[in-house]
């Protein structure tokens, strides 16, 4: 997990901005008032302040930011790895917040996988293994085929038997996504999915996420790149802790395949 990923700023209001547009369907995710603050060198460093926000299912979401706007943070705390110091947050009907250490390690078995920047394979088990760990921890009585299935998925099928430090750092962050699919938990979490793969396989990959919010899934991606936030459902940008944007791309969803970075 990354440091506190914000600016040393004092507290100020939060900017008005326009909603998103209502869903019919079940909430999974819900902030009210959330706020981050780490106290540092008797500085308050604040991540996030009071942000308020509803994800449900079906919706693909692209956390949009530049770095230190808070957009590790927020995910950290719905992910049930971070701590908020004021607020509540509600995923999948189960309160986050004041939860105990064990409660969250069974929350983040059963309901909400991570994709992260930094991969976190375990270096001593295979590609193979490390999705299929995955799956055993969700309780999944097939996990070796929905691990396989889903090393296919993300194209490394001859890849089964290799170790993480016989991979390329996309091949791992390959893994590290077909890992966090193979859970079949409500709420998928990705931290730069595609920060090291190629284009090619950013956009496959892109396609692969937007699918799993077709069902009763909610994907949060988060991102700097804009151009990404185009194929979402809907954008959420932070700045400096605060949300400044809320709604649909600007000009519409746009296909994955459209998309050029």
């Amino acid at each position: 997990m990354r440091g506190p990923s914000s600016i040393l700023s004092p507290r100020s209001a939060p900017i008005a901005v326009v909603p998103a547009a209502p869903y019919s369907e079940p909430a999974l995710i819900e902030l009210s008032n959330v706020s981050r603050v780490y106290h540092l060198d008797g500085l308050d460093v604040v991540a996030l302040s009071e942000v308020s926000l509803t994800v449900r299912e079906g919706e693909f979401v692209v956390v949009l930011g530049p770095s230190g706007s808070g957009k590790t943070t927020l995910l950290n705390l719905v992910g049930g790895l971070d701590v908020a110091t004021g607020g509540e947050i509600r995923v999948a009907g189960r309160t986050v917040t004041g939860a105990s250490r064990g409660a969250l390690a069974e929350f983040r078995r059963h309901t909400a996988s991570f994709i992260f920047q930094t991969f976190n394979l375990f270096p001593g088990l295979t590609a193979l293994e490390n999705v299929e760990f995955g799956a055993d921890a969700a309780g999944r009585k097939d996990a070796n085929a929905v691990a396989r299935q889903r090393l296919a998925e993300v194209g490394l099928t001859d890849r089964v038997d290799h170790f993480p430090h016989q991979l390329s750092g996309g091949e791992q962050q390959r893994v590290a996504i077909a890992r966090a699919l193979a859970t079949g938990n409500p709420v998928l979490l990705a931290d730069e999915p595609t920060g090291e793969l190629d284009f090619k396989t950013g956009v496959a990959i892109l396609e692969l996420l937007r699918a799993q919010a077709a069902g009763e899934r909610a994907v949060l991606v988060v991102t700097h790149n804009r151009e990404i936030a185009r194929a979402a459902d809907r954008v959420i940008e932070l700045s400096s802790g605060h949300v400044v944007g809320d709604g649909a791309p600007e000009g519409g969803r746009a296909e994955v395949a459209q998309l050029r970075w």
